[in-house]
């Protein structure tokens, strides 16, 4: 059977202090994503920060400590963002627990 040139992932994750990897686009695959929004579920603001690493050594940020409210949510992209193949999102919060991220992705071969 062939493989999907086209596969629509989402991918959720409860964020830390710790900045973690939410996503590493696979080889000979090219990734948009196309929403990435965090919400917070806590009992204060919270901020988050989002970052586009190179796959090497670069690593930016998208949104650096970027406040969000208590019950609301924010985008962290204001359009799409491309990982080629080897590159990842990650993110991190200020607190524990407060924090969840939902990135919904296109992959294409």
């Amino acid at each position: 059977m062939a493989t999907p040139i086209n596969t629509f992932k989402t991918v959720t994750a409860n964020l830390t202090t710790n900045t973690e990897t939410l996503y590493t686009a696979p080889a000979i695959t090219s990734t948009i994503i196309l929403m990435a929004q965090v919400t917070n579920v806590g009992e204060t603001t919270e901020d988050v920060t989002a970052y586009h690493y190179d796959g090497s050594t670069v690593s930016t940020e998208l949104v650096k400590e970027f406040p969000v409210p208590i019950n609301d949510a924010v985008g962290v992209l204001t359009g799409k963002l491309i990982l080629m193949p080897g590159q990842s999102f990650t993110a991190s919060a200020s607190a524990n627990s407060a924090l969840k991220i939902t990135l919904s992705l296109l992959e294409t071969r």
